[in-house]
């Protein structure tokens, strides 16, 4: 459908429409009735960060119904996802009809991913849509602070000092005061038994904001942004019964919450293992269980409640002047609800829409309320409406087709009266259509539009700027605690339904039919006109023997365009900081999707100091102003989330750190996830992947050494089935390096890995990444050959040193290296070894899989040195 002009007609169902177009004036932001309020955080309908819209039941909107009776909330806090009480949050949401909400204070970015090799903010971000995924299941909400996590801590008082204690108050006090929660509950005690130090730390923050949010005088900033002071009427620890801790008691508030629900077809024991189990980078499979489950609460502020947890607090309308006539409203509306003609209580809720808008007071969970009003509304009108590309990514300043559908499958009068788009940086477009809605017709139209050329990108907004040690730097204030960034385009639906207006706000979606999956939608990108990528991540200069590409100092950048111009004139700079190392000029014809490669050696790169990191820009003067690209998209996409986008300015690392070799080639068993394989070949080995299937002996004596991935063991039951075999290789004088293993108890089996016993519980690691390391052996050859291993090797790591430490040894094996973390006893099953026949094996708890991507030199030559243990005699 081709727009022209003002006006222009489209078809609807073989009818011609006029539809008015016009610039959008901040029309909504002038109209005055209270009806147009809609808050930016209550979305409503349709979410992008599920995979398909959301298509109520009439048993759906029966228990929805119900929860509009029901105004009492809940704001349950932890520190990590996977840390929420999953059979509790469904209880308290659908059985009780709170107002739920998890508030997580990190993102879960240091942890392990047991399903890919992502690391850090990028495990942050699949970690981000797994709570998400889990909080569509259990109905509760999701928020987050600004803390990152940065692995493994011991004590609240590391925790604080990195994430830096005042700001993710300052957060947690936010998140009280905007969402306003009757009672708070916390998963962890103040103390040492929360066992985490990121536990700990998340309930000694709780109960400070418990007391902070209700003081003015607290963090008085927040007030200018529209939150009051509020004081929660309790706060609540949710004890618990983990095996080896037991921290619940008689005298504690004891409720049963494996109730089931007839509504839903489940219990909330089977609910919770469902949600659970999408936290499956974590290996977080649980479940569905079935009968009691009793949750115990203490309570650490407030009064204590005996009979359940809101007790003294009213959470009916009769909260409210006015409210028993919103209690009797729903009460004739439950009466009259048909399950098979919802359509029929659309005009009384309307009408109770408009009651509680003209009588109710201004309040949170009076917005609340609409919201959720609105939404039956729609649902029981059965509307449905969207705006949707076809295509994943549009580009900064380049045409961009949308089609906005609507139909309406029940007979209830509904008028379209028009649609609003809306960017992130500015207005967009309105269209009147004024059409009154047929019964189960579709109505749509289609509209190109120009991206802005300085649209903003697609982005993380947490991922915008440099973050800290310990939190990301959000300067916005408003989006301090949301799960995501807001929409980058938002098509507002507006219908009439019994004279009053509803503004239904639908995220723009990338619609495409997957021929398995199905229909799909997927989050909109917008992208810029050049993608620029630099590889390797890292570069030695210093390899010995090292293969062509590595003596070369090649590095190789890679130019994706997005765009078509003939003969276009690029200036390529390569940067040292802000120094510029190496310029060039020359033309390019871009192509839309075509990548332009480019190989420079790093000989070409000149400067006085030696080079450590480099990025380049690649500049252009598009209609007289200098443009310059630096940015690379990275996609992470796994089924059980939505796709994932983040932009980030890609670099090198050389490494100037000699390194050298013995031996050609490895076999590699993967794990859990690693990038350990890329930085053996960027050492110049040639890698194998192995699986079950290759363990024979036969075909594993061809290699130098055999490598296993990290949690290889817990994953892969054939591995400990095959310990004769790799035993074999080592016997005949191979070199097996075995990675960290979480247990060597796996579901009450022992794991069998190597010739020689040795045990790992998770109890021993070392997460001071700077902690001091001491050569207890230093004649052992790993410390020596062929690369002499210092002090200096262990400078520069990220994050931690050691963790799941081999403990009970047996006398076979060598240690030559203890560390620990502050206060505590030196430990020495960080790096182990044992001679068995003619070869060796070795347990590596040394956290390799983070350093070498970090491009720590050191990593790189302790790896050198395990390959090439020598053969004994």
């Amino acid at each position: 459908m081709i727009f022209k002009g003002a006006s222009a007609p489209f078809c609807l169902n073989g009818k011609v429409h006029l539809i008015t177009t016009f610039i959008f004036v901040r029309k909504l932001m002038l109209m005055k009735r209270w009806i147009t309020f809609i808050s930016c955080w209550l979305i409503a309908s349709f979410s992008l960060s599920a995979q398909m819209p959301e298509t109520p039941t009439s048993a759906d909107i029966l228990l929805q119904l119900k929860k509009l009776k029901v105004l009492g909330s809940v704001l349950y806090i932890a520190a990590h996802p996977d840390d929420e009480n999953n059979g509790l949050l469904p209880y308290l949401a659908k059985e009780k009809l709170y107002r739920t909400a998890y508030l997580s204070l990190t993102r879960g970015d240091g942890g392990q991913n047991l399903i890919g090799s992502e690391q850090g903010v990028e495990l942050g971000l699949i970690r981000t849509q797994e709570l998400l995924a889990a909080r569509r299941i259990d109905g509760s909400e999701q928020y987050f602070s600004r803390a990152f996590e940065f692995g493994f801590s011991k004590n609240a008082s590391e925790a604080l000092r990195i994430w830096d204690e005042q700001k993710i108050l300052s957060d947690v006090v936010w998140m009280i005061r905007r969402y306003q929660p009757d009672i708070i509950i916390t998963r962890f005690p103040q103390d040492a038994r929360a066992g985490h130090g990121h536990h700990w730390a998340s309930a000694i923050l709780a109960n400070k904001a418990f007391r902070a949010a209700a003081d003015p005088t607290q963090f008085p900033e927040q007030l200018k942004y529209g939150v009051t002071p509020w004081q929660a009427k309790r706060i609540l620890w949710n004890t618990y019964n983990f095996g080896s801790i037991n921290t619940t008691a008689s005298n504690q508030l004891k409720i049963d919450v494996g109730n089931f629900n007839p509504l839903l077809g489940k219990s909330y024991g089977e609910i919770g293992g469902e949600a659970r189990s999408m936290h499956k980078s974590q290996g977080e499979g649980r479940p569905r269980r079935k009968g009691p489950i009793y949750e115990y609460f203490a309570t650490t502020g407030g009064d204590t409640p005996h009979v359940s947890l809101m007790d003294g607090i009213d959470i009916s309308w009769k909260r409210f002047k006015n409210g028993e006539k919103v209690d009797a409203m729903l009460d004739d509306i439950l009466k009259t609800y048909n399950c098979e003609h919802p359509e029929t209580i659309v005009q009384p809720l309307v009408n109770l829409y408009r009651f509680i808008g003209s009588n109710i007071e201004n309040s949170v969970i009076r917005n609340k309320k609409l919201q959720e009003i609105q939404d039956l509304i729609v649902a029981c009108s059965g509307l449905f409406a969207e705006a949707v590309s076809n295509e994943e990514y549009v580009v900064q300043g380049e045409k961009m087709n949308l089609n906005f559908f609507v139909n309406k499958r029940n007979d209830i009068p509904v008028e379209w009266k028009n649609v609003v788009l809306k960017n992130t940086s500015a207005p967009s477009f309105d269209s009147s259509v004024n059409v009154n809605l047929g019964t189960n017709e579709n109505y749509s139209f289609d509209k190109t539009f120009t991206v802005p050329a300085l649209e903003h990108l697609s982005q993380p907004y947490w991922l915008e700027k440099p973050q800290s040690n310990g939190s990301f730097t959000v300067d916005d204030q408003m989006m301090i605690g949301k799960s995501g960034s807001d929409p980058d385009y938002t098509a507002t639906f507006i219908f009439s339904v019994y004279g009053v207006d509803f503004f239904v706000h639908k995220p723009v979606a990338y619609k495409y039919t997957d021929p398995v999956k199905g229909e799909l939608y997927q989050p909109l990108v917008i992208i810029p006109k050049l993608i620029i990528s630099l590889s390797p991540d890292n570069v030695l200069t210093h390899v010995s023997p090292g293969n062509s590409f590595t003596k070369s100092k090649l590095v190789e950048l890679k130019i994706k365009s997005n765009y078509s111009a003939a003969k276009t004139p690029v200036k390529l700079q390569f940067k040292q900081g802000d120094d510029i190392v190496f310029s060039k000029d020359t033309v390019i014809d871009f192509e839309t999707g075509r990548v332009y490669t480019m190989q420079f050696s790093l000989n070409q790169f000149h400067t006085q100091l030696p080079l450590h990191d480099i990025h380049v820009a690649v500049m252009m003067n598009e209609q007289g102003k200098v443009s310059s690209y630096s940015s690379y998209l990275r996609a992470i996409k796994y089924d059980h989330i939505p796709d994932i986008h983040y932009f980030y300015q890609d670099n090198i690392h050389v490494i100037n750190d000699e390194v050298n070799l013995v031996g050609n080639k490895i076999g590699y068993i993967e794990g859990a996830g690693d990038k350990v394989p890329e930085a053996l070949m960027q050492l110049g080995f040639q890698v194998d992947y192995l699986s079950e299937s290759d363990m024979v002996a036969a075909k594993l004596k061809q290699y130098d050494a055999i490598i296993v991935g990290i949690r290889a063991y817990n994953i892969h039951e054939w591995l400990s089935d095959n310990n004769a075999v790799l035993n074999q290789y080592v016997e005949n004088g191979g070199n097996l390096v075995v990675q960290y293993m979480k247990s060597n108890l796996v579901g009450g089996k022992a794991v069998k890995a190597g010739p020689y016993h040795f045990s790992v519980n998770g109890g021993s690691r070392v997460t001071q990444e700077d902690a001091v390391v001491h050569f207890s052996n230093p004649s052992h050859p790993v410390l020596n050959y062929p690369n002499k291993i210092t002090e200096k090797d262990f400078e520069g790591w990220v994050q931690e040193r050691s963790t799941y430490q081999a403990e009970q040894l047996d006398s076979h094996f060598e240690t030559m290296l203890t560390m620990n973390d502050s206060g505590e006893k030196p430990s020495a099953g960080s790096l182990i070894t044992a001679k068995y026949g003619k070869g060796n094996f070795a347990y590596v708890s040394l956290v390799l899989f983070r350093q070498l991507p970090a491009g720590v030199a050191g990593a790189y030559r302790l790896l050198a040195n395990l390959i090439a243990l020598p053969k004994n005699q």
